[in-house]
């Protein structure tokens, strides 16, 4: 109702009428001012309750990365932080009730016990490896204890009780001495011997074994230099730094033609992961400087590629199984995250290429043949859709997130299924049950997304699924492209641990050595043959090795030793 029109029927005083009407609007004045500041304040709490948003699942994150355990399971119970401690003190509680329920001195061969009491310690535990060596100790009653101490009668042997225990030997050194008689020709006055192999450093006192044991602890169990000189020196063998880094230097370039060898098949694959981590190389020293300032560094990042694990030999008449492809892994060392990096590295190469979702890739993307074709397809790491989903589940409990992370754990369990079926079976259970599960999951991430609101923590979630679902979902209608980039992240989670031994890398030559070493290194280890049985044996092949076979040398299945 308009009350100024309703007293202006009601009384002829003009000037009432005009009072009422000033007061009105002076009200509704204020009521406008009071509206405007409600809704200002509405959009601070609002802005207030996103950045609140965003840090508790900061902080959860920061937590679970100095706190908890790696893995992303959803579990009601969380892991002892104190497993290790819990464990000793168990053990030590066991020992020393063991040792109350035990007299004091135990009686020497009196009462025979029967076989059937005993009860061996660890006797259910997993039999030790069977290609260890074996040091066999026998251990046998002596001459007075071969009668029965009850009846007197002679004991008859009716079995062993064999048990075993698990031993190492340190670094062990020892001296391989070559012996080569020289005979001499009085008439032609000539001397002759057994000619000398070949060797990688011609003269050097390291064999194959001992420049192994160098290189796998510098590059696989990041051990510096100093402490090998400080192994070597325990057991009196003096092996100094400049030493070892002339060894790691000459043998790191006669190991990068194997290196070259494996990018090239590498870029033979249809299907490749790519990643980076950064590492810190220390700062080159300034023209005209008098010595290096020490603790400057600067930021350099090692690239790092590998194969499909899906991939299958295609040529059934040479392989009629149809096994999978030998996993190959690359690490290129650069000084810089630029997109240019992997466009050098993957000129030429065209597939399909799983990666996050870094920008510095999306140059690759965008590249088309000469017939107008995409030559490298985006593929969507699912694995990193659900930690988003993760991350903001472990800060709140937000049941939209757990609803995320069951319809992809749904995912993964066809996955597993699928893992060892060939690719058409592999590609057929795909199509009938994940692609209907996806179909689902992006109709619930729409509706879902509409009635959140913008800018918090589960909106990014599902804007970022939404955003790359074309590359996450790509996976389902093949059968040998990966579902996540779990392979690549992996190869490079060593190295990164690894980082807290060695800190930073001296040059850039020393970073791209190393690279080239550890990419033969993890490729060995993907392909489960141990890096230093491998190492020791081409080192021992290498000199004398035609180029033409250089492909026997490589650290791939199926790889011969001597």
């Amino acid at each position: 109702m308009d009350f100024a029109l309703k007293l202006a029927e009601l009384t002829p005083d003009t000037q009432l009428q005009a009072w009422v009407a000033e007061q009105f609007e002076i009200v509704n004045t204020k009521l406008a001012e009071r509206d405007a500041k409600l809704a200002e304040r509405d959009t601070e709490l609002h802005a207030a309750k996103l950045k609140t948003q965003a840090l508790v699942l900061e902080l959860a994150h920061l937590r679970r990365m100095r706190f908890g355990q790696s893995s992303e399971a959803i579990n009601s119970v969380h892991g002892d932080l104190f497993d290790e401690t819990a464990g000793s003190d168990v053990a030590a509680l066991e020992a020393e009730i063991d040792a109350l329920a035990t007299p004091a001195t135990a009686p020497a061969l009196t009462t025979p016990t029967p076989v059937t009491q005993q009860k061996r310690l660890g006797a259910g535990r997993q039999a030790l490896p069977a290609h260890l060596p074996r040091t066999v100790h026998r251990h046998d009653l002596d001459a007075d204890h071969c009668n029965c101490n009850a009846c007197g009668k002679l004991l008859t042997l009716i079995g062993c009780d064999v048990s075993e225990q698990l031993d190492v030997t340190p670094a062990s050194f020892f001296v391989h001495q070559h012996i080569r008689p020289q005979y001499a020709c009085k008439g032609c006055e000539t001397v002759t011997a057994a000619a000398v192999p070949a060797r990688v450093i011609d003269g050097g006192m390291a064999a194959s074994g001992l420049v192994s044991w160098v290189l796998v602890s510098k590059y696989v169990d990041h051990l510096p230099l100093y402490r090998l000189e400080q192994i070597a020196a325990r057991a009196g063998v003096a092996l100094s730094r400049s030493t070892l880094a002339v060894w790691v230097g000459r043998y790191g370039v006669a190991l990068q033609p194997l290196v070259d060898r494996l990018q090239t098949l590498l870029k033979e694959r249809n299907v490749l992961h790519a990643d980076e981590t950064p590492v810190q190389q220390l700062a080159p020293q300034s023209p005209g400087a008098t010595r290096v300032s020490p603790g400057k560094t600067q930021r350099a990042y090692l690239w790092a590629y590998c194969s499909g694990e899906l991939e299958e030999r295609v040529n059934a008449l040479a392989d009629p199984d149809r096994t999978a492809l030998p996993a190959i892994v690359i690490f290129d060392y650069q000084l810089g995250r630029a997109g240019t990096h992997p466009r050098a590295f993957l000129d030429g190469w065209a597939g399909s290429l799983m990666v996050d979702d870094y920008v510095g890739y999306k140059s690759l993307f965008a590249e088309r043949d000469a017939q107008g074709r995409v030559s490298v397809t985006e593929l969507g790491c699912v694995a990193h859709a659900r930690r988003k989903f993760f991350e903001l589940h472990a800060a709140n409990a937000s049941p939209i997130a757990l609803e995320a992370i069951e319809r992809i754990k749904a995912l993964y369990e066809i996955e597993r299924r699928g893992k060892p079926l060939d690719t058409e079976d592999r590609k057929s259970l795909r199509f009938t049950e994940a692609m209907p599960l996806l179909v689902s999951m992006k109709a619930w991430l729409l509706q879902t997304r509409g009635s959140t609101a913008n800018g918090g923590a589960l909106a990014r979630a599902i804007d970022y699924s939404l955003r790359r679902w074309d590359a996450l979902s790509r996976f389902a209608a093949s059968g040998d492209l990966p579902i996540d980039n779990n392979p690549i992240e992996n190869a490079i989670r060593p190295i990164v641990v690894g980082k807290k031994n060695w800190l930073f890398t001296g040059s850039e030559r020393a970073g791209k050595r190393a690279a080239a070493i550890q990419s033969l290194f993890a490729t060995a280890k993907k392909n489960n043959i141990d890096p230093a049985r491998w190492l020791t044996d081409v080192i021992e092949k290498l000199p004398n090795w035609p180029n033409s076979r250089i492909d026997e040398l490589l650290p791939l299945a199926g790889y011969r030793f001597s």
